[in-house]
């Protein structure tokens, strides 16, 4: 199927746009943009700088993508966004190209799920099947791993991480990593116990799920530091993909473990 550019679309030269696409009314696409196959951009979509969109993908109206960071560092440098296939991406998002502080690319993955005015920051990493309710926002530098969910009006301070198959509770102000497969909100946010709805949906295991609480209970029910509780459950559990990504994941921390 040839590509479908609508005359009202405005296009620089540079962009590169696959077969099968649909550029809808009043669309500007400019610099060295990469559109792939089956992506549909609905109408009134702005595109700029280096910027990668994988293949059928889906972009609301009124959404800008790869526009210069919120950084009073940045002067221009060549830095991009690369977002991957499949993803719906609702109305009034905006994600940023990446600052020169990091790696020079702001990264969405794929199967994601952006609803209405969503804000990723430069540098974001984030990763497959994710889930941003309305108003969520992302800070510079932030990690979100595969399958979290991030409630609506959620705030996500720079250089946090979210940990996989998390759900965070909306409304909530997020200053430090969330741990994988738990549940976590409030306006300072603190943790609920793990996600067990959640990994139940995705597949895990009983014993699984089993494994996970009890970890989750020497880690922040037993009153240990962080560092004899990961000791007690590399010693008493089973050292699963699971576990091993739980442990991981709090040893790399920076900014601290919402506890």
């Amino acid at each position: 199927m040839a590509k479908e550019i609508h005359p009202t679309a405005i296009i620089s030269p540079d962009v590169e746009i696959e077969e099968d696409t649909y550029i809808g009314p009043f669309c500007i696409i400019h610099d060295k943009v990469h559109i792939k196959k089956g992506t549909r951009l609905i109408s009134n979509v702005l595109i700029d700088g280096a910027t990668e969109i994988g293949e059928n993908c889906t972009i609301y109206p009124f959404t800008s993508i790869g526009l210069p960071p919120q950084d009073m560092k940045y002067k221009g440098e060549k830095t991009g966004v690369k977002i991957g296939n499949q993803n719906t991406i609702r109305e009034y998002i905006t994600i940023h190209r990446a600052s020169v502080s990091g790696d020079g690319i702001t990264t969405i993955g794929d199967h994601n799920f952006l609803m209405a005015y969503v804000h990723i920051a430069h540098d974001c990493k984030i990763g497959n099947s994710v889930i941003m309710a309305n108003l969520a926002t992302l800070a510079g530098h932030v990690v979100v791993e595969d399958h979290a969910v991030i409630g609506g009006l959620v705030a996500i301070h720079q250089f946090t991480r979210v940990g996989a198959y998390t759900m965070v509770g909306g409304f909530s102000g997020v200053g430090q990593d969330i741990p994988p497969y738990m549940i976590a909100s409030g306006a300072r946010v603190k943790l609920f116990g793990l996600n067990t709805v959640g990994l139940k949906r995705h597949g895990f295991s009983d014993s699984t799920v089993n494994e996970l609480k009890k970890a989750y209970k020497i880690l922040f029910r037993e009153k240990r530091t962080l560092k004899d509780a990961i000791k007690k459950i590399q010693e008493d559990l089973p050292y699963t993909d699971e576990i091993k990504h739980l442990i991981e994941f709090i040893q790399k921390n920076k900014r601290g473990i919402c506890r």
